[in-house]
């Protein structure tokens, strides 16, 4: 159906997806080598790495797996590099040398590569060399990944859907297709037997005779080891965590604005991933995903003032004042809400960093966490080390910087 989805969003949202393999009550003496609570995209990748380790894996959730409440599961996710912290730069593009992996592993076709364009426009920033998107192709370049560089002439006859002054392309970048991954990797862990526990509230986590148990609604389950991957729902499990004092500064917050912008039938193509890229004009708040034709309703726009960016006062103000500044050729678009997960749900930490590491108080504990509306983009590095974290001796990126113990209270009189 053009302009808009042939099938209901619950079912875009979660195609083909079957009950994972649920525990049954006479497996409760089993010893699992890793237990993850918390079955997003990040605690599904890390059962992912472990089950590969050969490990026997028990994941657990308070809901089922793929429920479109879960800030996991959504229509698209941006995968993108243009960070201004060169930290967080090179991990989003190690992280893509993964996503790859992953697609070529699966077969499945959810990478859509159309680059990511920030935008700057003279009327709205008048300081265009200070605009995060010059900030950020600086870091790229440092970086030696691939960037483009266009003026307004540059940009109208390359991405003539844009009326601004200046536009700076992450090349290798673009957005995610979330319901084929989701697909993907629920199906692996089918296949390797991963044991499920959905619909399981965990009431205590403690040790006994060495391991952790961790007494829940269905009944003890003993891990060797332990991840949290319970987004906001984290300081929750870490209060019924027996010893342990740790209490992270997080809070919930959403886009002010997220919508569809549906074109008409004339004007389709030019909005879709072939000539559209992923778009973003972070100092007033702005960021875009091109549509997918039969899978997504239309362009999505949110407007959000992320927390690691100093936003101006200018006249953008809203998704509809970007389209009228900036994006004239949406101006005749439908305008339709976006809903549910799709508008993002983001989990932001105190102090704007990533919360990844071992528990303080829980040996054989780690958690992850934090990921302040960008994580998405970094889940299988995410799984990956906290599986190294719980199975192996060391990880193979620094996360010192990421650790839990920097919110420890010291109890030091």
């Amino acid at each position: 159906m053009a302009g808009g989805l042939s099938r209901p969003l619950s079912a875009l949202l979660h195609p083909g997806i079957r009950p994972a393999r649920q525990l049954k009550p006479d497996l409760t003496d089993t010893v699992y080598d890793l237990a993850i609570i918390g079955a997003g995209v990040m605690g599904l990748f890390t059962a992912d790495f472990a089950r590969r380790r050969g490990a026997r894996v028990l994941l657990l959730d308070e809901w089922r797996l793929g429920d479109p409440r879960a800030a996991s599961f959504s229509l698209t996710r941006s995968i993108r590099n243009d960070y201004l912290d060169p930290v967080y730069a090179r991990l989003a593009f190690e992280a893509r040398k993964l996503w790859l992996d992953f697609q070529r592993e699966t077969g499945e076709s959810f990478l859509i590569e159309c680059g990511c364009l920030n935008l700057a426009k003279a009327s709205i920033t008048p300081d265009l060399s200070a605009t995060y998107a010059e900030q950020s192709y600086r870091v790229l370049k440092g970086l030696h990944l691939k960037a483009e560089a266009f003026d307004r002439e540059g940009l109208g006859a390359r991405f003539p859907q844009f009326d601004v002054d200046l536009g700076r392309l992450d090349v290798e970048a673009g957005f995610l297709h979330v319901p084929p991954i989701t697909a993907a990797l629920l199906a692996r862990l089918r296949a390797a037997n991963v044991a499920v526990a959905e619909n399981a509230t965990v009431n205590r986590i403690g040790r006994r005779q060495g391991r952790i148990a961790i007494d829940t609604t269905a009944g003890e389950r003993l891990a060797e080891r332990l991840v949290l991957t319970a987004g906001l729902g984290t300081n929750s499990l870490l209060a019924r965590i027996d010893g342990c004092d740790l209490r992270l500064p997080l809070r919930p917050d959403r886009p002010s604005e997220s919508k569809y912008l549906i074109p008409p039938l004339a004007k389709l193509a030019m909005f879709t991933p072939r000539r559209l890229p992923v778009f973003a004009y972070l100092d007033v708040g702005i960021y875009g995903h091109p549509m997918l034709e039969g899978k997504t309703p239309g362009v999505k726009i949110g407007y959000y003032n992320p927390p690691d960016v100093r936003t101006q006062v200018t006249s953008i103000t809203s998704v509809q004042s970007f389209v009228e500044a900036c994006m004239p050729e949406l101006k005749d678009a439908r305008v339709v809400d976006v809903e549910g997960a799709d508008q993002c749900s983001y989990d932001l930490v105190a102090d704007d960093n990533f919360i990844l590491g071992p528990i303080p108080g829980l040996p054989g504990g780690a958690v992850g966490t934090g990921w302040r509306g960008t994580g998405y983009k970094f889940a299988p590095l995410i799984g990956r080390t906290l599986m190294e974290l719980a199975l192996e001796t060391r990880t193979v990126e620094d996360i010192s910087r990421f650790a839990p113990e920097r919110f420890e209270v010291s109890r030091a009189g």
